[in-house]
């Protein structure tokens, strides 16, 4: 499921391409937009689970290669075999739902086989690979963590991974990391009777909070601009970094509409995103303003938080 932090993110990537090109208060083609990269986001997570298949189906062309030879060794013609009758594999090739997302959706491998022979390689070379493929005891377990250390070993820091998802999709570039850790998620919680598929959205409710974040945000621009406005001591707001305001709105819009979000919450999650897509000191700046407009929002009765909202999320 896709968390609130990154639907935050994708909001965010939604609005700055919205203001910096004259949007306006049109929501029509900013919801499109949302709507899309999210679907990439899901399309990247079952593309992360067919990676598995794809490389054991290349381990699986080479054992046969190595059985037609004309002088197979004792070890062609005898292979370790565990890897490619891994159960937590065999579960995600298997899975209708997984097959059938693939279909519709058009994701396959086969068109990079480079990288899955690099990856194989690569995972064949590794301690975690080989204890796996030698170790006396074998069973569902140890098939699930193998399949869990390939996708936090192998991936996230592989140049020719990375630029292979880079050129499919824009939307996939601030994606990887949460994706891998949900794709490791799903088969750590899987059982040896089944695998399940994590849903796009963990509820409505975070469908309809990216919604109406992105839509309150638009639509109430000018006004919270014009409280930010008020509140910068000593400087022109139009000198404040675009990606900097958009933040400060988003934070601001979260305060008041969403009760059911704590403060604390909401600092946190926008401090850390500025720390990421701003300038070092943008998250200083950002903190100390935005810890004046909640006090003095929250005296004028305009920041209320209730219920859930006295609990972080």
């Amino acid at each position: 499921m896709i968390s609130r932090s990154l639907l935050r993110i994708k909001v965010l990537q939604v609005l700055y391409a919205h203001f910096n090109t004259g949007g306006g208060t049109d929501i029509v083609k900013p919801e499109k937009d949302l709507a899309f990269s999210i679907q990439k986001t899901y399309d990247l997570y079952q593309y992360l689970l067919l990676l598995t298949v794809a490389v054991k189906r290349y381990a699986e062309s080479r054992i046969e290669l190595a059985r037609n030879k004309k002088l197979p060794s004792r070890e062609d013609l005898n292979p370790n075999m565990r890897f490619v009758e891994n159960e937590a594999i065999k579960q995600i090739e298997d899975k209708p739902e997984i097959r059938k997302y693939a279909s519709e959706r058009a994701i396959s491998w086969v068109e990079h086989p480079e990288l899955i022979k690099n990856l194989y390689i690569r995972m064949v070379d590794s301690p975690y690979y080989k204890e796996y493929m030698e170790r006396f005891e074998s069973g569902y377990e140890f098939d699930k963590q193998l399949l869990i250390d390939f996708y936090s070993s192998e991936l996230e820091d592989f140049d020719m991974f990375l630029n292979i998802l880079e050129e499919q999709s824009i939307f996939w570039n601030d994606d990887v990391e949460f994706i891998i850790e949900m794709a490791a998620k799903t088969v750590k919680n899987a059982s040896f009777k089944k695998i399940d598929i994590l849903p796009l959205y963990k509820s409505d409710d975070d469908r309809d909070f990216a919604i109406a974040l992105l839509r309150s945000t638009i639509l109430r621009y000018d006004e919270y601009h014009k409280i930010v406005d008020g509140f910068i001591e000593n400087w022109d707001i139009e000198r404040v970094a675009h990606i900097d305001n958009l933040i400060i709105q988003m934070a601001i819009n979260e305060l008041v509409e969403f009760s059911t979000i704590p403060i604390k919450v909401t600092f946190d999650e926008y401090l850390e995103m500025a720390k990421y897509y701003s300038t070092p000191k943008s998250s200083i700046f950002i903190n100390g303003l935005l810890d004046k407009i909640s006090e003095d929002l929250t005296q004028k009765g305009l920041i209320v938080k209730e219920g859930k909202g006295l609990i972080t999320e």
